[in-house]
């Protein structure tokens, strides 16, 4: 078996009903402990990106920064982290947004972004497309051209990716 023909999703745990009954949730802890698949996956995720000739990756909160550290430094890019309130040192810039249940907000360290680099926005997943949507109008707000965003997985059945206006990689998909 090559490393091009190795199912990802069998290194990806379903967790029912986590963290809320009715949520399957996909458990990327089984696919980073597993050193073959987890390398495999950064591969991907590095082939998948590389051609957008980013300057910078933008991880969301918090397992977004568990793909994008490796793959910032694969790509040889650097990396910003996107937070909730209050956990990032110094000037910070915001964005308020909407969730199904209440609201959120992102921040990002005002100086973390030269105006017009090239960024990839990352996360584990990519489910309703809410805070993805959000990290890149924060990004852009403070001078970013987001040029995609990519994720490890997608749940196709809940419609995130027509909620972002930039190209979307995922690595594996779940229509559930």
């Amino acid at each position: 078996m090559t490393t091009s023909t190795i199912d990802l999703k069998q290194y990806i745990r379903g967790i029912p009903d986590f963290p809320k009954p009715g949520i399957l949730f996909y458990d990327i802890s089984t696919l980073m402990r597993n050193a073959d698949a987890w390398q495999i996956a950064m591969g991907r995720l590095t082939a998948a990106v590389a051609p957008w000739s980013v300057d910078m990756l933008a991880a969301i909160e918090s397992r977004g920064f568990l793909t994008a550290a490796p793959l910032a430094s694969r790509l040889g890019c650097g990396l910003v982290m996107l937070r909730k309130p209050g956990k990032l040192p110094g000037q910070t810039v915001s964005y308020d947004y909407d969730l199904e249940y209440g609201q959120d907000s992102l921040h990002i360290q005002a100086d973390a972004i030269v105006p017009g680099q090239r960024v990839v926005v990352m996360d584990d997943l990519l489910a309703t497309g809410g805070t993805l949507a959000a990290s890149i109008a924060l990004l852009r707000k403070v001078g970013a051209e987001v040029v995609g965003a990519a994720t490890l997985i997608e749940i196709r059945s809940l419609g995130g990716r027509d909620r972002l206006d930039v190209p979307v990689k995922t690595l594996v998909s779940y229509d559930d």
